[in-house]
């Protein structure tokens, strides 16, 4: 632990901002190691759930220590926080958008970021923007967490007190939300692409997780008994991985997949969190829980390194999504070469995390000093 830090959701919280960027950057190499590779979900399922789990982890224990009043204005002030950077951030990708746009003939960025809104109509972008309505590829995740930080308080006490309850009540608004059609207004589509109404679930699941988590545990004699659980998940994270990886080849995928397991299968929705995402995330998540020691793996350098930027995540975070056109643009000036792309995507890796080891030597600078020994108090 660092200062009651879990080492492991640092590092799990830094390994996805990784892969976030490295998806979103087109054709890249790296981007085909990613977790939307080997499964149903993607980094974007980690992102949420350890976001839920920090929050919970974090205001709990403010509402344990000051009561719940100072935990809502701490939860709103946070929210705040990242509704100006979500301001901010827009406002810088789109500066950044036209530039590249500005340096790259064969494609129009400003069209594939989703940015046309704010040309044709730039008024009525600003004010959608203000109203997280207006929001351009790469932006979706963090209007996605304000919206369920904002919502946090309404939840919180019961979470920490009855979390099955709270989780029940979650799964079935999960289950209601595609079927009555419950999400929010935007533009283009006309709704959110992370559905809130449907994210919630993974949101409180992380959030019943860290509660679990601060409960003392005792050793459990029916462990054993438990192992099927492990083979089920684990059959399961094998089964979509290699389905997942069939998508390369379309006839071998057709051949193979069943008609009923077709139909039943697809279209996987992101926007909704369809249930075999979900159950893929879970699934993935227990066996590397199970899997993983639970102290030790994360003292290795790379390892570090990951949970540094795991604890500056919101930085971490926007750098990653005002970098991803720049990498696009210079891999756009030798036609996407193999080389260039690796090289865009390595070199945006480590100005993330020299972002975050420059964060981490500024705390440690703004942190107060011990008083020297003998002085006066």
């Amino acid at each position: 632990m660092l200062n009651g830090r879990d080492p492991r959701i640092d590092f799990f919280r830094g390994l996805a901002l990784i892969f976030i960027f490295w998806d979103h950057v087109p054709h890249n190499p790296l981007g085909q190691i990613t977790l939307r590779n080997i499964g149903f979900s993607d980094a974007a399922e980690v992102f949420v759930f350890l976001a839920g789990y920090a929050s919970v982890l974090a205001y709990s224990k403010v509402m344990e220590r000051e009561g719940y009043g100072m935990a809502c204005l701490k939860i709103l002030r946070r929210a705040w926080v990242l509704y100006v950077v979500h301001i901010f951030l827009l406002a810088m990708l789109m500066g950044i958008v036209f530039f590249a746009n500005s340096h790259v003939e064969t494609r129009d960025l400003v069209q594939e970021m989703g940015l046309t809104h704010f040309i044709t109509n730039p008024q009525q972008a600003l004010t959608d923007e203000l109203l997280l309505r207006f929001k351009p590829n790469l932006m979706d995740p963090l209007p996605l967490y304000i919206v369920l930080l904002l919502g946090l308080p309404l939840v919180l006490p019961a979470l920490v007190r009855v979390p099955l309850a709270v989780v029940a009540v979650s799964l079935t608004v999960y289950l209601l939300a595609p079927k009555l059609g419950w999400n929010l207004a935007a533009i283009a589509d006309g709704v959110w692409y992370f559905n809130p109404v449907t994210w919630q679930l993974l949101f409180v699941l992380g959030g019943a997780a860290s509660i679990h988590a601060r409960r003392p545990h005792t050793p459990d004699p029916r462990a054993l008994s438990r192992q099927p659980v492990f083979m089920v998940a684990a059959a399961y994270s094998l089964l979509a991985a290699v389905i997942t990886l069939s998508w390369r080849w379309p006839q071998i995928h057709d051949a193979l997949m069943p008609t009923l397991l077709n139909e039943w299968l697809y279209p996987i929705s992101k926007t909704d969190l369809s249930p075999v995402r979900l159950l893929h995330f879970l699934a993935l998540a227990y066996v590397t829980a199970k899997l993983l020691p639970t102290h030790g793996w994360t003292q290795n350098w790379p390892a570090q390194q990951c949970c540094r930027m795991g604890r500056h995540s919101l930085e971490v975070f926007c750098l990653g999504v005002l970098l991803a056109p720049l990498a696009d643009m210079l891999n756009a000036q030798v036609n996407d070469a193999w080389p260039m792309q690796i090289f865009s995507a390595l070199l945006g890796l480590l100005l993330m995390a020299a972002l975050a080891a420059w964060l981490e030597f500024n705390q440690r600078l703004s942190a107060p000093r011990p008083a020297p020994l003998g002085a006066s108090r």
